[in-house]
Order: structure tokens, then sequence, then C-alpha cells
């Protein structure tokens, strides 16, 4: 698949010590190293297509809207973003509102 026909673009960063994305196999298959005790291996569907520029951002794209966003969202949920710290993954033009940690005294 080529670049021109890859007209939707979702792009996903990671955020957390250690963890990192690779696609492998020309993106058809992403691996994540998300602080588990295994790796998360995910099998990107025919009309997506997945890119790592740097260990911590995905693009997912596509000629499909649905099925580029529908793959960002279950890459997503392998590890949603948390308040405390903001760790995990999330859209790049996401924004997470931060809980304030427990108040000491």
């Amino acid at each position: 698949m080529s670049m021109l026909e890859a007209k939707f673009f979702k792009f996903l960063k990671i955020v957390g010590v250690g963890f990192k994305a690779r696609a492998e196999a020309e993106g058809r298959l992403l691996y994540l190293k998300l602080g588990y005790s295994h790796e998360v291996e995910l099998t990107v569907p025919p009309a997506v297509r997945v890119f790592c520029f740097k260990p911590n951002v995905i693009c997912c794209t596509g000629i499909h809207k649905q099925r580029v966003s529908q793959f960002a969202a279950s890459v997503r949920s392998c590890k949603p973003p948390e308040v405390y710290k903001g760790k995990g993954i999330m859209y790049v033009d996401e924004v997470i509102k931060k809980k304030p940690g427990k108040k000491s005294k």
C-alpha cells in the first residue's frame, strides 16, 4: 500500500518508562511493550497499515476511516491513559486531565 492510498491517519503516543512499540511484517503486526510480563501482539486488519516512527509514536493509516479508527482504539485499549501520572497509550491530540494524588498534611 503506497502512501498515496492512505487517506486517514491516527497517531498514538505511548507515555511511560520502558513502554515501546514496534511494527513488523510491513505494518501487518504490532508489538507493544507495556510493562506486562509479555509483549502484546496485535494483528493489523487488512485495510490498515501501521508505522512506528519512534518507539513511542504509532501511526495507523489506511483508506477506510472507520477501520483505522477502530484499530487505533483497540491499540489504545491495551493500556488506556491513567489519570494520576498520565501514562499509557493516548491519541496525540488527546488531553488527559490529571488528578492530584493524595494530599500530605
